[in-house]
């Protein structure tokens, strides 16, 4: 008796405050309900509206999905070649390590402020840069521009989650036998043939966890956006110029709380990006895994 009622704690908390809540989106997203008045039981129409007949919700899959394209390759290559010069250096290894993790542990607040200051039209510093070396005539509307706006979107992610990838792949290569590295020198092999023959095909399984998180958190994009257009770039706009930096979670987010109080509708919204995160999680492994490494 004694383990279970160790672990009741636990059990009920879970089940007040996590497992109810995410069965009763699931119930919740079967009505028609605005929080105030009675609900309506309209089945799965909310799906059928969401999939056919509002493009806000396919627009926001897609620059999701651009978004993402852009900023998980590079981050993992670049990722990848930083832990591997930072992890062969001799002095100013923790230095280096340092300063590139701070912005992952910098508050997102804080990024958005700053993006928005650096790609401000008027006082930003990239436009001020590029007039003085004479790349610009006068200042680009960075923030106001379809593929600008999802570029610096990638960018703020990249920017964040570098360190991050950095200091998995060094964890990676710290547990990686030095006898190969010796017999692979000995054979004759140096310089970027071991890292492609040896360093990187040893990291493939770091390189498939941090594709499929990198795809889970993709899906659930949302501060980078938001915070990018939520006031610190001069206007407030929900989903930024034409809707292009509109993601999944903004969507939710703007039909729960913002231009609506749609909850059955919103929790439809989250429900179908549940099932896309389990495509595309499986999609992810699958690319990324050799065919033994799925037996």
């Amino acid at each position: 008796m004694w383990p279970y009622l160790f672990s009741l704690p636990f059990v009920l908390a879970y089940g007040a405050f996590q497992l109810y809540p995410v069965l009763y989106s699931f119930v919740l997203s079967l009505y028609e309900w605005n929080g105030i008045s009675a609900k309506t039981f309209i089945g799965i129409q909310n799906y059928v509206h969401l999939w056919t007949e509002d493009p806000l919700f396919i627009k926001s899959i897609m620059n999701t999905l651009i978004m993402m394209a852009m900023f998980i390759p590079i981050t993992l290559i670049l990722g990848l070649l930083l832990a591997y010069w930072t992890f062969n250096l001799t002095r100013g290894k923790n230095m280096i390590q340092t300063i590139n993790v701070l912005p992952y542990i910098t508050t997102p607040v804080a990024i958005g402020f700053i993006f928005s200051y650096m790609f401000d039209w008027q006082t930003g510093l990239v436009n001020l840069l590029m007039m003085k070396f004479g790349w610009l005539q006068e200042g680009f509307y960075w923030l106001q521009d379809e593929w600008s706006s999802r570029a610096i979107i990638a960018l703020m992610v990249i920017w964040r989650n570098l360190g991050y990838f950095m200091i998995i792949y060094m964890a990676g290569m710290t547990v990686i036998p030095q006898d190969i590295y010796e017999a692979a020198r000995v054979d004759g092999s140096t310089g970027f043939h071991t890292f492609r023959r040896i360093t990187m095909p040893l990291l493939r399984n770091i390189s498939v966890f941090l594709v499929v998180t990198s795809v889970i958190g993709g899906l659930q994009l949302f501060d980078e956006p938001k915070l990018l257009y939520g006031g610190w770039s001069g206007s407030s706009q929900v989903g930024g110029p034409d809707n292009a930096a509109l993601t999944i979670i903004w969507k939710f987010v703007d039909e729960s709380f913002i231009s609506n109080t749609r909850f059955g509708y919103a929790s439809a919204i989250a429900y179908s990006l549940f099932i896309l995160i389990v495509i595309f999680s499986m999609l992810s492994y699958r690319l990324t895994t050799s065919r033994e490494d799925r037996r």
